[in-house]
């Protein structure tokens, strides 16, 4: 995948993660494709660990595992992050 397909991936798996982790009003663009990139490799990751497939192009299937790990990524986050203040 190129760049450019990384960065919209990321971007769309990160700000719909951080929707459903009720996180968007806290994070902009940038943070959002950061956690969807990383995400996408915590999600390529955990599918190749059960033999399947990770982020393999821009489609569906990829944007779901993109999410699925960021998700995960921001669910550590949180779990970390919650006690302290801001």
């Amino acid at each position: 995948m190129g760049i450019l397909a990384w960065i919209v991936l990321g971007g769309l798996a990160g700000w719909v993660a951080s929707i459903i982790m009720g996180k968007n009003s806290s994070m902009g663009l940038i943070a959002n494709i950061v956690v969807g990139i990383i995400g996408s490799f915590i999600g390529g990751y955990i599918m190749g660990t059960i033999d399947k497939h990770g982020v393999t192009g821009l489609d569906l299937r990829s944007f779901l595992v993109a999410l699925l790990g960021s998700v995960i990524l921001l669910a550590i986050a949180n779990f970390f992050y919650k006690g302290r203040a801001r």
